[in-house]
């Protein structure tokens, strides 16, 4: 299994990462990784996403769990005969009354994550990555102008 996992300390308030995450419309404003997404945020809902790896591409994947202001999970629909399947989950958690941590968690597996790790493991993490410095720097950007 191929996973890429990524913690970050915010100085933000839990509630206002939250708002930030799960504002998809305004994802362009600070995330180079998905800079557009458009999600029914609930279990079944569809996450409709453009993500930029080696190029820019249509993803669509599926909510499967959702704890409002906490976490929420999506999976893609898994490929035939367990060729590949999905997960990630996001999750905000309060440090105290004005910071909090944001915890990615992702995995791909099946029989063909071997091949999809290595054509695209070093973009995804690289996405990843910005993905969750983008909103570190939304989030705080916004927490200092309240």
């Amino acid at each position: 299994m191929f996973t890429i996992d990524r913690t970050l300390e915010i100085n933000a308030p839990a509630e206002q990462v939250w708002q930030v995450l799960t504002d998809f419309a305004r994802y362009g404003d600070w995330n180079p990784f998905v800079p557009q997404a458009h999600c029914d945020l609930r279990i079944g809902g569809a996450l409709k996403m453009q993500v930029v790896l080696k190029k820019q591409m249509q993803q669509t994947e599926y909510i499967n769990a959702v704890t409002p202001g906490k976490s929420f999970a999506y999976s893609m629909k898994p490929a035939p005969l367990g060729a590949l399947r999905s997960l990630r989950v996001q999750t905000v958690e309060p440090i105290d009354a004005t910071r909090c941590r944001y915890i990615s968690h992702f995995e791909i597996g099946g029989w063909l994550n071997p091949v999809v790790s290595l054509a695209m493991g070093a973009p995804m993490r690289q996405g990843f990555e910005a993905m969750a410095q983008g909103l570190k720097a939304q989030a705080e950007k916004l927490n200092q102008q309240r």
